[in-house]
């Protein structure tokens, strides 16, 4: 008879992977919370360099965070007092605007399919009144679908005001600590691992702390090339699509084309021919962030290759939305030092 291998599985190890799976399950459960305690992490790292630079001019630690969050703050202030009263009015011109906009855009696509019939073959048989009402039918059901779920917005918007709050109260602990981070880490991480979580933390959270401070200030620059470019050419409700740009460049890659598609459609329902135009100017745009801007503000700090950044933020929307989509590149700079590092060791030990 073949001699047969006999694996030996020790009790111990079998409860090791019970504790890992059922970890791994309680942070499923409690996912939302382990999302606010990430982006509180993500925040607190990118105001740290400003924190270490008041410090160095001789103001504690509390009075440098402070005055951080109380500049923030002022800076948020201020923008809204900016947005909103003209946000608030384009949104009523909109809502005014929009029933006579569809029915020009309806008798507009009227026209070109009578056109198209008419140049058809004799085959071809198609009833143009049949299939824009159609067309009608189905763009209101989505417009009641679109309005009925407003209730589920405004909860979502209640619990997302409540989560922010949590954010920034938490995001605020971490930095009002020296270390505050690494010291969270150290009660989380067991004691074998503490020494090397503390160090691959150190060495992430700068490049994280740049990331952010490179997103922010990406967004800023992005917002004002598309409202002056779209106050240019004229278009409609150019402070709301200059903020969405802005808000949009969080999530790298996908951002500036998601950012654009409002702006499309709003162009296309004021003139077709302005769409191409506002088409134009957000390549022009993303052209100018990937060549000149990204690189500069953003690539340089923090060193992801862009098939990773393209993996992370796949995984980070499937599994947390908008919020994933925001923390994928932080976590992927993390994962790719830890990369680095078993490289390292396995280069030491050949």
């Amino acid at each position: 008879m073949p001699n047969r291998q006999i694996i030996e599985i020790s009790t111990n190890t079998i409860l090791k992977i019970l504790l890992f799976l059922l970890g791994i399950a309680a942070l499923y459960l409690v996912r939302d919370v382990v999302l606010i305690l990430l982006l509180s992490i993500v925040i607190a790292s990118g105001i740290d360099p400003g924190v270490r630079r008041l410090q160095k001019l001789r103001f504690p630690r509390p009075i440098a965070v402070l005055a951080i969050y109380v500049i923030i703050i002022a800076l948020f202030a201020f923008v809204f007092y900016l947005l909103v009263p003209p946000f608030v009015s384009e949104m009523r011109n909109f809502a005014q605007t929009f029933p006579s906009s569809l029915e020009e855009t309806a008798a507009y696509f009227h026209s070109q399919l009578k056109i198209f019939v008419s140049s058809a073959p004799e085959y071809v048989s198609i009833s143009v009144d049949s299939l824009t009402n159609q067309l009608e039918t189905m763009v209101n059901k989505n417009i009641v679908s679109f309005f009925s779920a407003g209730s589920a917005v405004g909860s979502s918007v209640f619990g997302g005001l409540v989560s922010f709050v949590f954010v920034v109260v938490l995001s605020f602990y971490f930095s009002v600590q020296e270390n505050g981070i690494a010291h969270f880490l150290r009660i989380i991480t067991p004691l074998e691992y503490e020494a090397y979580v503390i160090d691959l933390w150190t060495r992430s959270q700068y490049k994280i702390g740049k990331w952010l401070q490179g997103q922010i200030l990406l967004g800023v620059l992005i917002g004002i090339l598309v409202y002056a470019g779209l106050t240019i050419l004229d278009v409609k409700y150019a402070l709301i699509l200059a903020f969405l740009a802005a808000i949009f460049e969080l999530i790298p890659i996908f951002g500036p084309t998601l950012a654009a598609i409002p702006g499309v459609i709003f162009a296309f329902i004021q003139a077709p021919i302005l769409a191409v135009w506002v088409i134009l100017l957000y390549i022009i745009v993303q052209q100018m962030e990937n060549h000149l801007i990204y690189p500069l503000v953003v690539r340089k700090a923090l060193g992801v290759p862009p098939l990773l950044v393209i993996i992370s933020l796949l995984v980070g929307g499937k599994l947390a939305g908008f919020i994933g989509l925001v923390l994928a590149v932080p976590i992927a700079a993390v994962f790719l030092e830890y990369v680095n590092d078993i490289a390292k060791e396995k280069h030491i030990f050949e």
